[in-house]
């Protein structure tokens, strides 16, 4: 009997045993639990994923997204089209070749996007996928909403977006003995820091400020629009005589005179004579090597508000018309993640996130702006973005908004007319703009 019993108990602790291995069957290693793990992970069948975008490299796209994509898409080819000569988001339809991931914005979404009725609102794979959209600065997100008009979320924010900063030149501080500007000052304080800078000093005109008049006026820290939303011609001409008369006051100083052109002006800083700029925090700015600059904060008005004019990101969309809507969001989640917007970030790149930590690494890989005060893009929030015209009605391209905006005001900085005039010839132009839009119609 009791030879008995031990042969029972030792069958059964051995039936124990082999169940306990069996039971790491998925990573075990027992030959029964690899077979099945090679059953359950049939290879995915490969295809072609088509991504496409308007201004952004193959080799910037390869840098930032596709070791991210392969390793975690290793079955899917990606085909990156750059908008081109032949290559058009136009062409595309014509041709039947639609993408299935394209990025767009909010000047865009309606010509480059909606138009085509290739529109995809992502609230549904939000949903399916519990994504968390408000891991997103909520301006960016509320924006893309309210472009579409009706409520749809046709793509998330990828950065960059484009912050404004103050930019000076560390060198020309040094030569003259003037204390560098600081974070949180005003445009006031600014002004008289200008006219110290403002000099001859051996013949050479040493300028105390420049600035890109465009995205100056346009991002704007009131995200005052230039075309009225509701209404023909411009917005609120009360307030923007008041930007205008805010920026004219620096063109005023003696010898600190604008170039004939916004793009001039915009370069101004690059020749090594202007102390001071104001300008995006832009990846794609280049500032001469021999330039020994810094930024801080952008300037703020005397009652605010305390926030930083910015110039909004790009969106990855998907397109209706995709076979593989499920992991091209999986695609986009990726692109977006913690992981790829803290390498965006540490190559100088702002985060659309609302994450503090990553956005305090901005710039710390980089050659360049790992020696920059680069906190002093996130020493205010992003201001709000500037209403828009609604969905369908009848509009003026942005490009040409701004264009208008920037030319009269280089003509009011230049003495040829005072700002009433500039505003209310703005105001015309706007209109007979519209006019001609809605002839097309």
């Amino acid at each position: 009997m009791k030879t008995k019993s031990k042969l029972v108990a030792l069958t059964l602790m051995t039936s124990v045993l082999v169940s306990a291995c069996g039971g790491q069957g998925s990573g075990g290693t027992g030959a029964a639990g690899s077979t099945d793990k090679k059953a359950e992970e049939k290879p995915k069948e490969p295809y072609t994923m088509t991504i496409f975008t308007a201004g952004v490299s193959q080799e910037e796209f390869d840098k930032r997204f596709s070791a991210t994509l392969k390793q975690k898409f290793p079955h899917v080819t990606i085909e990156y089209i750059m908008s081109g000569k032949g290559q058009t988001i136009s062409d595309l339809v014509a041709a039947n070749k639609i993408p299935d991931i394209i990025r767009t914005d909010v000047p865009t979404l309606q010509t480059g996007y909606l138009d085509y009725k290739i529109g995809y609102d992502l609230t549904e794979m939000v949903k399916k996928y519990k994504y968390d959209v408000n891991r997103f600065n909520k301006v960016f997100i509320d924006e893309i909403v309210d472009a579409g008009g009706t409520g749809a979320l046709y793509g998330l924010p990828v950065p960059p977006y484009f912050p404004q900063a103050l930019y000076y030149n560390k060198d020309l501080f040094d030569k003259f003995g003037v204390a560098y500007p600081k974070d949180g000052m005003t445009w006031d304080e600014l002004h008289e820091l200008a006219k110290k800078m403002t000099r001859v000093d051996g013949g050479t005109v040493y300028r105390g400020f420049s600035a890109n008049p465009v995205n100056t006026l346009r991002d704007n820290v009131l995200s005052l629009p230039i075309l009225s939303p509701t209404a023909d011609g411009l917005h609120d001409s009360a307030k923007w005589s008041t930007l205008f008369q805010n920026l004219l006051r620096f063109y005023q100083i003696p010898s600190n005179t604008i170039e004939s052109t916004s793009s001039l002006e915009d370069k101004a800083f690059n020749k090594g004579n202007v102390a001071l700029m104001t300008n995006q925090h832009n990846i794609y700015l280049v500032i001469p090597p021999e330039v020994n600059w810094d930024i801080v904060s952008y300037p703020k008005f005397n009652d605010g508000p305390n926030l930083m004019p910015q110039r909004g990101p790009a969106y990855w969309a998907i397109t209706n018309t995709s076979k593989h809507k499920d992991e091209a969001f999986e695609m986009i989640m990726a692109m977006l993640s913690d992981e790829s917007q803290i390498s965006d970030s540490k190559l100088g790149i702002p985060t659309t996130l609302n994450n503090p930590e990553i956005a305090k690494v901005l710039g710390q890989s980089d050659p360049v702006y790992s020696k920059k005060n680069m906190n002093a893009i996130n020493f205010y929030k992003p201001a709000n973005y500037t209403p828009k015209r609604k969905m369908g009605e009848v509009t003026v391209p942005g490009g040409t908004q701004q264009n208008l905006v920037g030319n009269a005001f280089i003509e009011v900085a230049q003495g040829k007319k005072d700002i009433n005039t500039a505003l209310r010839e703005i105001d015309e132009k706007l209109k007979a703009e519209l006019e001609k839009e809605k002839a097309k119609k």
